[in-house]
C-alpha cells in the first residue's frame, strides 16, 4: 500500500484557507517527500490575485518544507474546478478551511459542498483548531456494513505517517443492540485488516445526539481527528444525504477526516 504524496489545498488567503495551510505543513513536516499544491480559483472571491502574495507565502514555508509550495489559479467554478485540479495532479488528499461561519442560518459552506461531491478524501480544519497535532484518531461508524472498505486506506496512510492510534467509535442512539450483527463482524474484521496495529480500541457509547456524543468522547479522549465515512450504509439501500457529515464539519471542535 503506497502513501501519501500530493496534498491539495483550496487557498484564498482568507483565516480559514490559511489555517489549512499550517495545519498541512504540520503534517508534512520538514522531512517528508509531500508536495503541497495550492489551489486558487479566482471566479468564487473578490481578491486582487497579486504575485507578490503568492512569492510571500513560498518564502515564508522554504525553509520548513522539503518541497517548494506549487500553485494552480484558475477561472470557474469553485468545486468543478477543484476536482479538475485534483485529478490532473493525481490528489492523494485534499486539506480544506472551515469557518463555520454558515452554521447559525444552517446554511452549507464551500467546504460542505465540496466535501459532500464525495469524490476524494478531504480532511476539514476548522480555522479554531489548535496547532498541528495528530496522535489519535477516533473512526465512527454505524451498524450498517461498509460498502467500500478500500476508503480506508487512507486512513490507513494517515496514521502510518503521524504513527497515530484509531480509536473506532459507534454512538449508540437508538434502542436496539450494537456490536453483534453479522454487519458489524464484518466491518470489525475489515478495520482489523486495514488498520493492522493502528488499530486501538473498539467503543460504545451512549447518545441520543450522535455529533454531541462524537464531540463529547472527542474532548474527553484528546482525539486528534474525527474520520467518517458518508457513504457508510447496507449494501442493498441507499446512502445517505451526507447530514451527519454536514454537522459534524460545522460542529466538530478538531479536523474532521471525511473519507471517500
Amino acid at each position: 500500500m503506497g502513501k501519501i504524496s500530493t496534498i491539495l489545498i483550496p487557498f484564498d488567503f482568507t483565516k480559514a484557507s490559511k489555517k489549512a495551510l499550517e495545519y498541512a505543513v504540520g503534517f508534512v513536516g520538514r522531512l517528508d517527500d509531500i508536495k503541497i499544491v495550492l489551489a486558487y480559483v479566482s471566479g468564487n472571491c473578490n481578491l486582487e490575485l497579486l504575485p507578490e502574495n503568492f512569492e510571500r507565502l513560498e518564502k515564508e514555508y522554504a525553509g520548513v518544507l522539503k518541497n517548494k509550495l506549487e500553485w494552480e489559479i484558475q477561472d470557474g467554478k469553485l468545486n468543478n474546478t477543484l476536482e479538475e485540479i485534483a485529478k490532473k495532479d493525481k490528489i492523494d488528499l485534499v486539506i480544506m478551511g472551515t469557518s463555520g461561519e454558515c452554521k447559525q442560518n444552517n446554511k452549507q459552506t464551500n467546504t460542505a459542498n465540496f466535501v459532500l461531491m464525495g469524490k476524494f478524501p478531504v480532511l476539514v480544519v476548522p480555522q479554531n483548531c489548535q496547532d498541528f497535532r495528530l496522535k489519535s484518531i477516533a473512526l465512527v461508524i454505524g451498524r450498517e456494513e461498509i460498502d467500500d472498505t478500500r476508503k480506508l486506506e487512507t486512513l490507513l496512510k494517515i496514521a502510518r505517517k503521524c504513527n497515530a492510534q484509531v480509536h473506532v467509535l459507534t454512538v449508540e442512539n437508538q434502542p436496539i443492540l450494537y456490536g453483534y450483527s453479522e454487519e458489524e463482524e464484518k466491518n470489525e474484521s475489515a478495520i482489523e485488516y486495514y488498520l493492522e496495529t493502528f488499530y486501538k480500541e473498539r467503543v460504545f457509547i451512549k447518545n441520543d445526539d450522535v455529533v454531541d456524543g462524537i464531540n463529547t468522547y472527542a474532548i474527553k479522549n484528546d482525539i486528534d481527528v474525527v474520520a467518517i465515512l458518508p457513504r457508510i450504509h447496507n449494501k442493498n439501500s441507499n446512502p445517505s444525504e451526507g447530514e451527519l457529515t454536514q454537522m459534524l464539519i460545522l460542529d466538530s471542535k478538531v479536523p474532521t477526516l471525511v473519507l471517500e
